[in-house]
């Protein structure tokens, strides 16, 4: 048995039974690939996966078992790969961070500026994708740290932490008549045509909750990734916007004006988000002391060994 075998199993799931798509990941032929899951599979005497001819076609129940021991394997490994890095260039690496165009945006310049002056030999990797992708980036060890405010806390491959929490607000150019008003309604918003976030991202579910609890039917004529988007198109004319504070800037949007909505939305919480059992480099726990100053390092990893544990017992009592 060798890392390679168990590479080569994690790797086929992963890419939905795509042989092909294994090989380019892992730099081999898509025999080799064939080859060092049937000596695998041979070793321990069952088989992982059900077969159509020398087609992968989806998991034995063996194999439904196995996999699960496999990730830990796997994850100890580079658990172990970690830990002498921090010995041996304890400030040097990579530090991947997943999130998304709103926290890249708004929230990291001052984090990440921070990080830099006191990890200058750390390249920092920053990815942006939605909240779904950004849970499985981190959950599949793409990215150290995933930064998010929604959908990271119902995800069980992941331990994460309270980062920081954010209102709405509704955006309008100058002379739009919502800006007489001191603390617009619901009502008064649905009278308009309303640009904002596309669903599931940036606070939309609380958005569109807030309508429904009213029995309102909200006119959304556009929805966008990203704020600057919804900026564009509010000073275009197209309506009025509702986006995250942070996103506005009285000064770089002049052409827009900003009326608070905190008494018609609840606020939202940005949520960090770890691999359940990863050990985290000094430096990784670093970029989230900077970006959540509330949270340390012991509570940082004593929530996400906790996690790891209670992960693994529950594996236990399900087998």
């Amino acid at each position: 048995m060798n890392f390679q075998q168990l590479r080569s199993v994690r790797e086929a799931l992963r890419r939905n039974f795509n042989l092909t798509e294994v090989a380019n990941t892992l730099y081999t032929s898509q025999p080799g690939v064939s080859r060092q899951i049937r000596e695998l599979e041979d070793e321990l005497g069952t088989a992982i996966f059900e077969r159509a001819g020398k087609r992968l076609t989806g998991l034995t129940e063996p194999g439904k078992e196995i996999v699960k021991i496999i990730d830990r394997l796997l994850l100890e490994q580079e658990n172990l790969k970690r830990a002498a890095q921090d010995f041996s260039i304890r400030n040097q690496g990579r530090l991947s961070i997943a999130t998304t165009h709103t926290q890249a945006r708004y929230a990291l310049p001052v984090v990440i500026q921070a990080f830099r002056r006191r990890f200058p030999q750390v390249h920092l990797n920053l990815q942006q994708g939605s909240p779904q992708h950004i849970a499985e980036w981190v959950a599949n060890g793409q990215a150290d740290i995933g930064i998010a405010t929604e959908g990271l806390a119902q995800d069980i491959r992941l331990v994460t932490f309270p980062g920081y929490r954010w209102s709405h607000i509704i955006v309008a150019p100058p002379g739009h008549p919502l800006l007489d008003i001191v603390q617009p309604s619901l009502e008064a918003l649905a009278r308009h045509p309303i640009v904002t976030y596309d669903t599931g991202l940036t606070g939309r579910p609380h958005i569109d909750q807030a309508f429904a609890s009213a029995g309102i039917e909200p006119n959304i004529v556009l929805t966008a990734m990203d704020a600057d988007v919804i900026k564009t198109y509010v000073a275009a004319g197209l309506g009025i916007g509702i986006i995250a504070a942070m996103a506005y800037d009285s000064n770089e949007d002049a052409k827009l004006r900003a009326i608070p909505a905190d008494h018609l939305f609840v606020s939202n919480m940005t949520r960090v988000a770890v691999r359940r059992g990863a050990l985290l480099r000094n430096f990784a726990v670093a970029f989230i002391e900077m970006f959540a100053p509330h949270l340390d390092q012991e509570t940082i990893t004593a929530q996400r060994q906790d996690g790891a544990a209670t992960h693994y017992a529950a594996e236990a009592v399900d087998a």
